[in-house]
């Protein structure tokens, strides 16, 4: 059995996203595995970093945000809604993100949710990347729908090849954190092709996350935050 964690970003519950997101829960719990849904419009997460993140200070005197996170850490002083989506985090073995693309990106809400849970001293650490990244051994899978036809996100479309517009999320994210990174999922052209089509994508789409849970995992498990000062922790940036 596999722990899955799909952070779902849009905010209609009648959208295609939410179809995309209902079906795979359908599908991984039928299939025995334990699904977990963080729906970020619904639960009101606030995407903007900043004081209130913590419940503890470490400088008082000037705001860093990864000092912060890498004091928090050790202290165990994150605000609610943040130790909420880590311990969700910490317990996935799969993370699927599931959002509409818009302006060539993630909504603001999925950027914010990574910048305050993916935090120093939780999801990565000095030394930590890449093939040396925490979340070694666990997979995650971005599920995008798009207004552009799949024709527009080609070498020769307009807006270009699809792995180049999500290379923020993929490469700079989700791989740097030490995720095994799946092709993506892209419903392309979600408004605009017919019942048929958008059905066609929904059962893909089933087929795809089971497929992905029944794969093994042989995660690293995070480790406890060590007792390091706070300038071994931030970067002075």
């Amino acid at each position: 059995m596999a722990n899955v964690l799909i952070v779902y970003a849009h905010p209609e519950p009648a959208s295609f996203n939410a179809a995309l997101k209902n079906r795979a829960v359908e599908a991984l719990t039928a299939a025995g595995h334990r699904v977990v849904v963080s729906d970020l419009y619904a639960e009101k997460f606030n995407p903007v970093a900043g004081r209130h993140d913590f419940t503890t200070i470490a400088d008082p005197s000037r705001f860093h945000c990864q000092k912060e996170q890498g004091h928090a850490a050790r202290e165990g002083s994150y605000a609610s809604d943040i130790a909420r989506e880590q311990a969700r985090v910490r317990d996935a073995d799969i993370l699927i993100l599931q959002y509409p693309l818009w302006w060539g990106g993630s909504p603001a809400i999925v950027k914010g949710w990574c910048d305050r849970v993916l935090s120093y001293g939780f999801a990565y650490v000095d030394g930590t990347r890449f093939d040396t990244g925490l979340f070694r051994g666990r997979r995650a899978l971005l599920s995008i729908t798009t207004g552009g036809t799949e024709e527009r996100f080609s070498d020769a479309g307009v807006y270009g090849e699809m792995h180049r517009v999500i290379y923020q999320v993929q490469r700079l994210t989700l791989q740097y954190l030490g995720y095994t990174v799946e092709e993506p999922f892209v419903a392309y052209a979600a408004p605009r092709v017919d019942d048929a089509q958008r059905a066609k994508y929904l059962e893909a789409f089933a087929a795809r996350v089971t497929a992905l849970a029944a794969m093994p995992v042989d995660r690293n498990e995070l480790p406890n935050p060590t007792a390091a000062t706070d300038g071994a922790w931030a970067a002075k940036r």
